[in-house]
């Protein structure tokens, strides 16, 4: 921390000489407006970190997953067990989320993606389908309701002034496949975007196969000069294979394999262990302006999932039904020298699903174990205030969060219900920025998070419905600096922060490899992000040169944990690696060739809390060579190639933590390669 601190007053101090440059000697990149913490202002006038993803990074690597884009960026890691298996976390640990994406909550064009339970199925999107993702680092309770994970907000395609059909289709290792159309229309009073997009793979290793469509659809259109209103739509139906972990004698001998049967326990491929998800989403948001400076945005959504399992242990199945309502409202006005914003609003969420559970014969329901009917409720209230003058920005922001879970098992006789009610909890947000010129500025902030324990985690798959569970608590104090210098060739985005958590939520398993989940005490999360650009001034043959790296230091121990009368403080949080260094090249060449090379190391990480076990470290290199043509007049195409995995690593990226009988370990992909084409049809730009 005293290097980055040295680092930032170096910048600091640099940066206001920075900006008296002159502006034409540089291609200065388009200044982004993100809604992070609903801001609707450029990245360096936002007083929180927020990653940002776009298009060009996606372009990086190959369509199929958003996985290697994500985990370029500092502070944030993205896993894949198994192909269309993720799992998420965000200056965290993957402690709470043995399969699926918990504690951070996801947001798609504005609406909530994350249901009433606190899951979020990301698989349910393809990756074709997005179009930027801004990552809220820390707690966004303040805004965004419960949660200590962080925040996603996903936007698809908005096209303005064009119509086009657009497609792809790409092919590459272990039968992959991936292909989209869509169509695009749009001016400045409407657009349109509709799209179809299909993959499939045989995948790595054993029983790892997946297929998914998806179908969506975005529509907005104004109303009349204070209206406007947004649909958004899509349905996906997804099927993927589930092989299960290793052992580190079967990860060794074998690592393709899938868990094969030990004791009594048949293996995957014989239980045909599988996921199957069927989702349909549906949302409309509406827009008013009472006036120029007061102005509402309400959305409603609903969301249907049929969800089956089958699994090692038994074979579920899920019908789930959720439904919600967001509605902001912000006031902007003048008070004296200084320039004011109020925002006000609130969210609601519900959750119904029927859930049975049946014996598992070889990926056939056999007898039934168990009928529940679960109810999730969620809702918040929020504000937030700011004040502008100058170079100054300050920031307020409050919340307060209503959680609870009813459980009714109709199994038994006779049926007896169960509920938990969490506490109501405030969750305050304080920060401040300050512009040091017009490209440069540094922040700072203190942020409440409060995390209630997620459906999946009160009623885990060893069936047993936990009120004892508590919430997790916790406050992040984070310094920033961000900004271009050296006559704007250079941007940084670098910070540092320290999170302290109360009731930690770890996963533990029990010896028939069912999960749970206990309360671990407290925990210290100290970290360091660092993102550096470097965007010369090109000529000639050269059209574009950009060098980019990134590096995130975690220092994450538990302070305060026992377990079986044994003391695990000062151990390394489970599953958070030390050191991760990412880095780029990104050329172009006549601005029709190109070439984009990058590299992630990522250190060792400990698979129990007890630290016995690691996994190792590993580097991965992978390229994207491709070159832009247009044949004839308006008929613009992209061909590529590609690999990922180049040194052939074998590796477990999404590891089960704190796994029975030692089966921590999921391969990822040995070497593979890819390549495609891109291309729009009959582009008509409208004047």
């Amino acid at each position: 921390m005293r290097t980055l601190l040295a680092g930032l007053l170096i910048f600091i101090s640099i940066a206001p000489s920075a900006g008296q440059e002159s502006r034409d000697t540089v291609k200065v990149l388009q200044a982004i407006t993100i809604r992070s913490y609903e801001a609707d202002r450029p990245l360096l006038q936002v007083p929180a970190s927020v990653g940002l993803i776009q298009q060009e990074d996606l372009l990086r690597f190959s369509n199929a997953s958003l996985v290697p884009a994500v985990n370029t960026l500092p502070g944030i890691r993205m896993e894949e067990r198994s192909p269309g298996s993720y799992r998420f976390s965000i200056r965290g640990s993957s402690l709470r989320s043995p399969f699926g994406v918990r504690n951070v909550k996801v947001y798609w064009n504005e609406l909530p993606l994350t249901d009433a339970g606190g899951n979020t199925y990301l698989n349910q999107l393809d990756a074709n389908s997005i179009n930027q993702i801004e990552i809220i680092k820390g707690p966004g309770s303040s805004l965004y309701g419960a949660g200590t994970g962080g925040v996603l907000l996903l936007k698809s395609p908005e096209p303005i002034n064009e119509s086009a059909l657009a497609g792809s289709f790409m092919t590459g290792s272990f039968g992959l496949t991936n292909y989209q159309l869509s169509f695009r229309q749009g001016n400045e009073n409407s657009g349109h975007y509709v799209g179809y997009q299909h993959q499939q793979a045989d995948g790595y290793r054993e029983q790892t196969r997946m297929v998914r469509d998806q179908l969506n659809s975005t529509f907005r259109f104004t109303v009349s000069d204070k209206e406007e209103l947004e649909t958004a739509i899509f349905y996906t139906d997804l099927y993927y294979q589930t092989p299960g972990g290793l052992t580190l004698s079967e990860y060794e001998a074998d690592p393709r394999q899938a868990r094969p049967a030990a004791g009594p326990n048949p293996g995957a491929v014989t239980q045909q262990a599988a996921v199957s998800l069927r989702s349909f989403y549906t949302g409309v948001s509406h827009q008013y302006h009472f006036r120029k400076n007061l102005h509402n945005r309400t959305g409603v959504y609903g969301n249907f999932v049929q969800f089956e399992n089958p699994s090692i242990r038994n074979y579920e199945r899920r019908t789930e039904q959720n439904f919600g309502a967001r509605s902001t409202t912000d006031w902007s006005l003048q008070l004296g020298s200084w320039n004011g914003k109020l925002i006000g609003g609130g969210e609601f969420m519900h959750g119904f699903s029927p859930i049975k559970t049946y014996q598992n014969l070889q990926g056939v329901p056999g007898s039934l174990q168990s009928d529940d009917e679960v109810r999730a409720l969620q809702y918040n209230l929020f504000g937030q205030g700011e004040l502008n003058k100058n170079a100054w920005l300050l920031t307020g922001g409050l919340s307060v969060n209503w959680v609870s879970y009813r459980l009714i098992r109709l199994s038994d006789v006779p049926p007896m219900p169960e509920e938990v009610d969490y506490t109501p909890v405030f969750t305050p947000r304080l920060a401040v920025l300050r512009k040091l010129n017009d490209v440069f500025s540094v922040h700072g902030n203190a942020s409440w998070g409060f995390s209630p324990p997620t459906l999946a985690e009160v009623r885990p798959s060893n069936g047993v419905f936990n009120k004892d569970l508590q919430s997790e608590k916790g406050m992040q104090l984070e310094l920033g600096a961000k900004g271009y210098f050296a006559n704007r060739k250079f941007f940084i985005d670098a910070s540092l922060y320290h999170f302290g958590f109360d009731e930690t939520i770890v996963v533990r398993r029990d010896a028939d490899g069912a999960d749970y989940f206990v309360n671990a005490g407290a925990t210290n999360q100290n970290g360091i992000e660092f993102l550096l650009h470097w965007q010369p001034s090109v000529s000639g043959s050269l059209s574009k040169l950009k060098i980019w790296s990134g590096l995130t230091l975690n220092d994450y121990i538990f302070k305060d944990y026992m377990k079986d009368n044994v003391s695990y403080s000062g151990n390394e949080l489970t599953g958070v690696p030390r050191q991760i260094v990412t880095g780029g090249i990104d050329i172009e060449l006549w601005q029709r060739l190109y070439g984009y090379f990058t590299i992630n190391y990522t250190s060792s990480l400990p698979l129990d809390d007890a630290n016995t076990v690691y996994a190792k470290g590993y580097t991965l290199l992978g390229f994207r060579i491709g070159y832009k043509a247009s044949f004839v007049r308006d008929l613009p195409a992209e061909f590529f190639v590609g690999a990922d995995n180049l040194l052939d690593e074998t590796y477990s990226l999404g590891n089960d933590l704190n796994a029975a009988a030692g089966r921590y370990y999921n391969v990822a992909p040995g070497r593979n390669y890819f390549g495609g084409i891109r291309f729009a049809l009959n582009v008509i730009r409208s004047k």
